[in-house]
């Protein structure tokens, strides 16, 4: 009885972190399915695994976890929130599948991934942080000014600067940029790759 429900909590806390949280900050809608698809599928295989009560059974169930997170980390379509995304689904699963000796335990747990989630993924928390990848159309080899030139078109404060590529031929800077906005420049949140200063 203990393990249905589990299994209610985590069928509960899936949906509330897929379609409470996830979905209405990112709008992603084939991420969705992958979420679903695989806290249920680790959920189904790390109980199958879990009722032999061997050892060998659980750690190939934590070996599923951690190959599967391993393939998903060397993909180049997430972002670093939904890699959270995804390892909170995978966490779901197989808590949702372990036997404890506190099914309140489990759940509490469940819901303390859930509200991590709700305020480290909110959008009010550093709100004036962006992060870009800028396509300049001058070629800068002076780091000091890259600096200066990209904090005056931005109207921000720069923090990180790392230049991708330098064209001295075609004369552009690509630039990956952490910066902080300025109150009167605070715009949405920008798009990934962008074109500054386009000739």
């Amino acid at each position: 009885m203990s393990q249905l429900v589990l299994f209610a909590f985590d069928i509960c806390a899936v949906v509330l972190l897929i379609f409470g949280l996830y979905f209405p900050r990112h709008r992603r809608r084939d991420l969705v399915v992958a979420y679903l698809g695989v806290n249920i599928g680790v959920l189904a295989v790390a109980s199958a695994l879990n009722a032999t009560n061997t050892g060998a059974g659980l750690g190939l169930g934590m070996a599923l976890f951690g190959v599967l997170s391993i393939i998903r980390l060397r993909s180049t379509e997430l972002d670093q929130h939904e890699v959270a995304y995804y390892f909170c689904a995978l966490a779901l699963g197989i808590l949702g599948a372990l036997s404890t000796t506190s099914v309140w335990l489990s759940g509490g747990l469940m819901a303390l991934i859930l509200v991590v989630m709700f305020f480290g993924d909110h959008r009010r928390l550093f709100r004036r942080y962006r992060h870009q990848i800028l396509v300049l159309d001058s070629a800068f080899t002076d780091h000091v000014a890259l600096v200066a030139h990209l904090e005056q078109l931005l109207d921000a404060r720069v923090y990180a600067v790392t230049v991708q590529r330098l064209d001295l031929v075609n004369e552009t800077t690509t630039v990956d940029v952490r910066y902080a906005v300025t109150e009167r420049a605070r715009t949405p949140e920008p798009g990934t790759p962008a074109t500054a200063g386009a000739r």
